[in-house]
């Protein structure tokens, strides 16, 4: 049990380290796609989660110190020589709300994993590809609550999110019956996307797909 705790906080450490060195190092020329490159390839911790055996080991070693490193990191952070470091584009505490969504899932998902990586699929592959693709590409635009987002950028994560739910599923062994539960919580995932402002994206497009999941399970 310890062994297999000390790896999934090896790996997840040792991996966003990687991330980081490659988004400050070899992207920093390109600060947006830097950010969102970091958005979306942090998610993958979410294949690591199986090798954690205690919540605590979870959510208070692995996932809760990224709250103050993000924030840290961030427009608010007090440290001068680290502030904006991954946050100079995009809205500033946009991977704080990934951070705390990632926390609160593993306290109380702990013993469904999978929930959790729903979750994350969502805030990352999904949520991060919508503003990848929406920013390059996007032409139609919308605004519903003060934030402008592109049609074109809600319809690339609602693919996408299908498709990574589907893999992420697979991973864990727990595919629904019915295809048409993931096309569900890629949906509800995707409006609330769309329709929440100023980097609160992140914890909407998260929870929103935990809860589709949930409710659609239990019918």
């Amino acid at each position: 049990m310890v062994q297999s705790n000390v790896m999934g906080l090896a790996l997840v450490y040792g991996y966003v380290a990687l991330l980081l060195l490659i988004s400050e190092k070899i992207l920093k020329r390109y600060p947006t796609f830097s950010r969102k490159f970091l958005h979306i390839m942090v998610g993958n911790v979410l294949f690591i989660l199986p090798l954690f055996t205690t919540r605590e080991v979870m959510t208070f070693l692995a996932a809760a110190p990224f709250i103050l490193l993000t924030y840290l990191m961030s427009p608010h952070s007090p440290l001068k020589k680290i502030k904006h470091r991954v946050s100079s584009s995009g809205h500033g505490l946009g991977l704080v709300y990934y951070s705390i969504s990632w926390t609160v899932l593993a306290f109380f998902f702990f013993q469904e994993p999978w929930i959790i990586a729903v979750g994350i699929a969502a805030m990352s592959y999904g949520d991060g590809m919508a503003s990848l693709i929406g920013e390059r590409f996007g032409k139609t635009k919308y605004n519903i609550f003060g934030d402008s987002k592109s049609l074109e950028g809600s319809a690339t994560m609602f693919l996408v999110l299908i498709a990574a739910l589907w893999v992420v599923l697979s991973y864990y062994h727990v595919l629904p019956a019915n295809f048409l539960v993931i096309i569900m919580v890629a949906a509800v995932a995707t409006i609330f996307e769309g329709i929440t402002p100023k980097g609160l994206d992140n914890l909407t497009a998260c929870f929103s797909a935990v809860g589709t999941y949930l409710l659609l399970n239990m019918m």
